[in-house]
């Protein structure tokens, strides 16, 4: 039996007939349990068109729009049922850029831009390969490249390097016994700077103020050495950066280090270190030896991360008046910016762990490793703003005390428990 349908309600020049073997396919296509919802409404508008129904009647059953019921109807009078359950294959997008477009895109990249500009900027290559942004980002990603980026390097030209390098490390990981292995180093040009008016407060929707320009109010030196060993640090500020100053740092440690024990000082090559005076000194105190990295290896100093904890994070928006260089100033914290090694474990928690017994932290109340204040420890700050220490080596919070604003040592200690 051949159904017949009515054309009016249908786009000129189309028009089909459902046979009972394809109503009974719609029918079982509607009410199966497993069928796709898209070949369900797809079923309906062919079996309503059948039915007599006009097309906004079908499109108010089916919630579908003019076009997609005029769609479907075409491909039914087209390929039948099986054109219901199958959709046409589309036409690719935008074409691959070609092999050699792309070749010649990494070429340019490696090159100077002819533009004035030190580097490639994703917008200008864009122009220039007439491609879009995110194809030249992508092209780069795809190959490795990336033009903003650079990375500072000095090659050091000294004729001992390696075996300067082995004296080096061969202290840090393999000390001598009964030894002290002292890392010293000197960050000159410390300075003690204050804004020309004060700034105001963080508040909602608006950020901490501070004035673009600044008051000198001095500088400093700041003489540290870091005990590989133990994680010590013993420091003292100067105000000035010659043998003199270096040589009074030394009798303060000559005073500290408990007699009976070696001294191994790891130190670069300022001119400072190797003065007659310093010679001499050292031919006074023969527990002392003294090991040179090797020229542009100031990586090679351990004491060199103590030094970036104290300028980095603190005195690029850090105020030091005059008045508060010459009063006692308060400890501080200042947390730091790292995650826990362990999983859902503090750092100074493992570190205790793996210490063993030597060492014990002052214990805290216990906290939620998801809490948003959550225990972390301590990096060190300016001496001039006075603060807390954190030693990297040892994993433990460290404490120095200033007596007035610019202090004349700085005594370390590790926190009793």
């Amino acid at each position: 039996m051949i159904c017949g349908m009515r054309v009016c309600g249908m786009r000129t020049g189309i028009s089909f007939t459902v046979s009972t073997a394809d109503r009974k396919r719609l029918e079982a296509i509607i009410s199966g349990r497993n069928t796709p919802q898209k070949h369900v409404w797809r079923a309906r508008i062919v079996l309503m068109s059948a039915d007599g129904f006009g097309t906004h009647g079908i499109m108010a059953a089916t919630g579908k729009a003019k076009t997609t019921v005029w769609r479907w109807q075409e491909r039914f009078s087209e390929a039948g049922v099986k054109g219901l359950l199958t959709d046409k294959t589309r036409p690719p997008g935008k074409a691959r850029v070609p092999a050699d477009k792309v070749a010649e895109l990494v070429r340019l990249t490696q090159q100077l831009p002819p533009h004035e500009a030190t580097h490639w900027t994703a917008r200008a290559m864009a122009r220039a390969a007439g491609l879009g942004v995110v194809t030249v980002q992508r092209i780069w990603a795809a190959h490795g490249l990336a033009p903003h980026r650079w990375r500072v390097f000095k090659l050091s030209k000294d004729p001992a390097f390696v075996e300067k390098l082995r004296d080096v490390v061969g202290l840090y990981v393999a000390p001598p016994a009964h030894a002290v292995v002292l890392s010293v180093d000197e960050k000159s040009q410390i300075q003690a700077l204050d804004r020309t008016q004060p700034g105001l407060p963080l508040k909602k929707g608006r950020g901490a103020t501070m004035t673009h320009d600044y008051k000198r109010n001095g500088t400093t030196t700041l003489f540290a050495a870091l005990n590989t060993m133990t994680g010590e640090v013993f420091g003292r500020n100067m105000q000035r950066h010659r043998h003199q100053e270096f040589i009074r740092f030394l009798n303060a440690l000559e005073r500290e280090i408990p007699a009976g024990k070696t001294v191994h000082a790891v130190l670069d090559n300022v001119s400072s270190h190797k003065t007659p005076e310093v010679r001499r000194w050292l031919a006074r105190h023969p527990r002392w030896t003294f090991h040179f990295t090797p020229t542009s290896s100031s990586w090679l100093n351990a004491v060199e991360g103590v030094h970036r904890a104290y300028a980095a994070p603190l005195a690029r928006r850090s105020r030091f008046t005059r008045q508060a260089l010459a009063a006692p100033i308060e400890t501080r914290r200042v947390p730091l910016a790292r995650r826990p090694t362990g999983r859902h474990q503090p750092l100074h928690r493992r570190a205790q762990r793996n210490r063993g017994k030597a060492f014990h932290l002052a214990r805290r109340p216990r906290q939620n490793h998801r809490c948003a204040k959550q225990r972390v420890p301590s990096v060190g700050v300016n001496p001039l703003a006075g603060g807390k220490i954190y030693d990297r080596s040892s994993l433990f919070p460290m404490r120095h005390k200033f007596s007035h604003g610019i202090p004349d040592s700085i005594n370390f200690e590790r926190n009793g428990g």
